[in-house]
């Protein structure tokens, strides 16, 4: 393999950035492994192709003939331009304004492989330990090259070997053994079904509407509990009905429901921040959360069927009067006495359950005690079964006895062959995806009008209300995710298999991938990767856990649980244990740690020893003159800080990085959360030997990062980098001469951090404090102090330095990068540190609070009411005047505002309207400037500024300040 590698020296982090957001972009149209099954995070596949392909080409290889063996087949970024103009003008630019197909669809060939000089047939081979959804092994496989494939979880284990190893291997036949076994199965559940759901007269049931019920200590009345009561986003919606029986104290209070027009005639919700509200009209009692969840504990938890979504079918005609096609319209009932059979249901489950349990066909494992999320125990669900209703637990088991039946005839029948196994595999994944769309934890989406499943979030979020899909419904239920999973498996196996066509053949004809490819999936610990011999891999390509990001072993136990009683059937060997294991997966988890001081901090330092030891088993894996790519994306620099110091202590040294927006999109509607887009690319190589371990001093490498910084930023900027993600790519450079010069210390020791000395956050400091210690964070620090001093050169067209003070420039520069209002106080005081504030002592209170773990900062109105404005004229900080005047100009005149800063003496001083300037160019703009509302939420009043200000720099200052530059890039959006 070549000694420098293309992606050492280049990478279109632009074009990729375009083609990563455009795979995502439509959420009903993602590649098809993201709807095989649930997981909790995969890396776009372009991006994924994009590393492993560049980890593995020489420097000199062609740009051109690169992006185009990616798939991107023109120009993604010029293309965006012409289609945010085409917005503004009207332009029509046709269905297909790219010009090419998403570069995700692309394969490939083997001779446009050949031209770039990658020389498949000698099998270069791909490792990612932590391999998760499987997009990077997915990418190897469709490259032509060897992949191997690892996973700690028994449960991305399965989906890894479903989505690259299954269709790799046995190719066009999969979907018809799959069509096959799970027709089957749809015959059998038909007929075990009978009975189980009610009937619906000339309609389909779209949904059962369920709310939660506790008795009420104060009256004794039946409580459904639900936040509100709306069904759709056009104002219907439920009124509660009392039956109040005989008064307080009698246990026959209930309430029905009633379908209601608008949103005036609603029923009040009875649920707020876990406490509940008595609806009963002759009581109306408050009852404390801890009371609910004690009911709920005690087994006093019930439901209760308040709404019934169906569609019924409706004949519409031509404009000539004949008979034209069925249109199905949706509608929404109250339940009617036979709707609700849940005691029919329970009997008929208490019968089945001594069986199942028996024959271990349901789970019986409890919900862990020791967790992130304890809701689950809280509100009355011991048991990982116990996340379904009696009726959504019956079809479940039902499900599952009879797909062991299926087993067990073909095995006893010599019918299970690799592909039939392989074909089970997938039919338990639809049984998987039944489950995620019918728990205890899904909810109705009323604004889509859609049913919304358990992992819309990553967590056990309670659900005081959930919406259930029947399974024997026509299109529906069954059949529904049935089709998910074959759709998915045809094109799964097109996108491997394209591409790969023998000269001389049609290239409708598949041609399977060479013998002597390897393709290798495992589940063992990343560290532990002991069927992979030394020096034998030339290229790991890995997106690791993000630190505290997702708890992925969790979450996965509520797929875990069923898998070994479906998917363990077929592959025993990745079921080995009650439930997923917690103790080896690389996450900051600090449940680890519950009940010890500094919990946090001593997660933080499991999750790196944990991947240093992974990258320690990845170099020794790695050819001499291998390549790691790690692609990270995390906002928070604690982590980035704990996987570069894995990095290091495994041997590494970072030799280049790349910032790709790989999230899906956003608009630019302020979110009332800051988020991070990018992923940044770490090229890392084992450490040479001659480096040694002399050591260097801080303070000579610290210049060099901030040049290093200095010379990239720029470039980043023009990709398309912006806001937190213009920081985030600066760590990547920063890391990079970081590392080159490890390991460092420092000649002037450093005073003690003034945290340490404060008893209340002296738990994050678990190890004793060293002043010549160096650690990565040092690098980002310095990192952020160069893109700050950036951004506000172009903020405010001066030189950014000395031209604003601390907290003015704190203010802007949070604005800047966090597009919102709440964003973490970790980065908050990341941030201060960079301008150089006193983020507790001069910030919070005076421009901001903090709520929990967040800031939020204020717009004059907040400032004002908590009289927390200083001097008008700026003496202890610009932001002050500036909010007087927006403050005075929201709530009088203009003139008023104007006459405040003359009096103040300040409307000519230059550091007024250098901060003036700023302030413009990141508050959300008003709908008077843009023509639509930019803020919503927590943004919406400092929008009301910007338009103060706004209208006050037009009467007063349009000479002196120019005109904010981002109103061109809002009206050109909204337009």
């Amino acid at each position: 393999m070549p000694d420098v590698r293309l992606i050492e020296r280049w990478l279109p982090i632009a074009e990729l950035s375009e083609e990563s957001v455009r795979e995502r972009r439509m959420a009903t149209a993602l590649p098809p492994i993201n709807f095989l099954h649930v997981w909790w995070a995969r890396r776009p596949l372009i991006a994924s192709r994009a590393a492993i392909l560049a980890s593995l080409l020489p420097e000199s290889a062609s740009h051109s003939d690169f992006q185009a063996a990616i798939g991107i087949l023109g120009d993604p970024v010029k293309t965006r331009r012409r289609i945010d103009l085409a917005k503004k003008t009207g332009e029509d630019l046709g269905l297909d304004p790219y010009g090419y197909k998403r570069a995700f669809t692309y394969t490939p060939p083997l001779h446009q492989l050949k031209k770039l000089g990658l020389e498949t047939g000698k099998s270069p081979l791909v490792l990612d330990p932590t391999a998760g959804g499987g997009s990077i092994p997915f990418e190897a496989v469709r490259l032509g090259l060897g992949a191997l494939a690892n996973d700690l979880n028994p449960v991305a284990a399965i989906i890894l070997k479903a989505t690259v190893e299954y269709p790799s291997k046995f190719g066009a036949v999969l979907p018809d053994e799959f069509n096959t076994v799970s027709k089957e199965l749809g015959k059998r559940l038909s007929s075990a079904l009978k009975g189980v759901y009610p009937k619906e007269d000339a309609a389909r049931v779209d949904g059962y509407l369920w709310t939660r019920t506790i008795c009420c200590p104060y009256c004794s009345g039946t409580i459904p509990l639900s936040p509100n009561w709306r069904l759709n986003g056009a104002g219907l919606g439920i009124r509660l009905k009392p039956n109040v029986a005989s008064g307080p104290g009698d246990p026959n209070r209930f309430f029905s429901f009633e379908i209601v027009e608008s949103a005036a005639e609603h029923s009040e919700g009875t649920v707020s921040d876990g406490d509940a509200t008595c609806a009963f009209p002759d009581c109306a009692r408050v009852i404390d959360g801890n009371e609910v969840k004690l009911q709920a504990q005690a087994g006093g938890m019930g439901e209760q069927l308040f709404a019934v979504v169906y569609k019924r079918p409706v004949e519409t005609r031509t404009k000539s009067g004949k008979v034209g096609r069925q249109k199905w319209v949706r509608g929404y009932r109250a339940p009617r006495p036979g709707d609700d059979n849940l005691a029919e249901t329970k009997s008929r489950l208490a019968e089945r359950l001594p069986e199942w349990e028996a024959l271990d066909v349901v789970p019986n494992e409890e919900y862990p005690a020791n967790t992130n999320d304890d809701r689950p125990r809280q509100y009355g669900m011991p048991l990982w079964r116990d996340m379904f209703s009696p009726r959504q637990l019956l079809v479940h088991g039902l499900a599952a006895e009879l797909f062991r039946e299926m087993v067990e005839e073909d095995r006893s029948e010599g019918r299970l062959s690799d592909l039939r196994r392989a074909a089970y595999v997938y039919l338990s994944f639809s049984l998987d995806k039944f489950r995620d769309y019918n728990s205890r934890m899904t909810r109705w989406h009323a604004n889509r009008e859609v049913m919304v499943n358990t992992f819309d979030r990553h967590d056990f979020a309670f659900k005081w209300s959930y919406a259930e899909m029947a399974m024997a419904i026509e299109g529906l239920g069954y059949e529904w995710v049935i089709g998910q999973t074959a759709e998915s498996i045809k094109k799964i196996c097109n996108l491997v298999h394209e591409g790969h066509h023998s000269p001389g053949t049609l290239f409708s004809t598949a041609e399977s991938l060479r013998p002597e490819t390897p393709l290798v999936v495992t589940c063992k610990p990343g560290n532990a990767l002991d069927h992979i011999a030394d020096g034998s891999v030339d290229a790991v390509v890995v997106d690791p856990p993000y630190g505290a990001n997702v708890m992925y072993a969790e979450l996965s136990d509520f797929f875990y649980v069923w898998l070994k009683r479906t998917a363990g059937l077929v592959a025993p060997e990745l079921f080995t244990r009650r439930l997923t294991d917690k103790q080896s997966e690389a996450v900051a988890n600090k449940a680890h740690f519950k009940g010890q001081k500094g919990a946090d901090a001593l997660a933080n330092r499991d999750y790196r020893e944990k991947m240093a030891a992974i990258f320690a088993e990845c170099r020794r894996v790695l050819k001499p003159n291998g390549i790691m790519t790690v692609m990270f994306t995390h906002k928070d620099t604690s982590a980035w800080d704990a996987l570069t110091k894995g990095l290091i202590e495994a041997g590494f040294i970072i030799t280049a990085s790349w910032p790709v927006n790989t999230e899906a999109e956003g608009s630019l509607h302020i979110k009332d959360k800051a988020a991070a887009n990018s992923t940044i690319f770490l090229v890392c190589r084992p450490r040479p030997a001659e480096q040694g371990d002399e050591t260097t001093y801080w303070e000579d490498v610290e210049p060099l990062v901030a040049k290093a910084v200095r010379t990239r930023v720029e470039e980043f900027q023009k990709a398309g980098i912006g806001g937190v993600d213009l920081y985030l790519a600066s760590f990547g450079p920063a890391l990079e001469e970081f590392s080159r010069h490890w390991p460092l210390k420092r000649g002037t020791p450093r005073p003690e951090p003034l945290a340490k000395k404060r008893r209340k956050q002296a738990e994050l400091f678990e190890e004793e404090f060293d002043p010549y210690a160096v650690t990565p964070e040092d690098a980002l620090d310095a990192a952020r102090r160069e893109v700050k001093t950036w951004r506000l050169n172009q903020l405010t067209h001066t030189k950014g330095r000395g031209d604003l003070d601390a907290t003015t420039s704190w203010f802007v520069l949070a604005w800047d990068a966090f597009k919102a209002p709440v964003f973490s106080y970790d980065e908050g005081l990341r941030l201060a540190r960079a301008v150089g504030a006193d983020l507790d002592g001069q910030l919070i209170g005076k421009i901001c609070e903090k709520k929990g773990s967040d800031i939020k900062l204020w717009d004059s109105a907040m400032r004002a009411a908590k009289n927390a404005l200083g001097p008008a004229d700026g003496s202890r900080a610009m932001i002050d005047a500036i909010h007087h005047a927006a403050h005075r100009g929201r709530t009088r005149t203009l003139e008023a505002a104007f006459d405040l800063l003359k009096d103040a003496g300040i409307d000519n001083d230059p550091q007024f309207l250098a901060a003036l300037e700023a302030v413009l160019e990141v508050l959300p703009p008003s709908r008077n400037f843009v023509g639509f509302d930019v803020a919503t939420g927590d943004a919406k009043s400092a929008a009301d500024d910007f338009d103060a200000l706004e209208k006050l720099r037009r009467l007063a200052f349009s000479d002196k300040v120019d005109e904010p530059q981002q109103l061109s890039l809002f009206t050109e959006e909204a337009a």
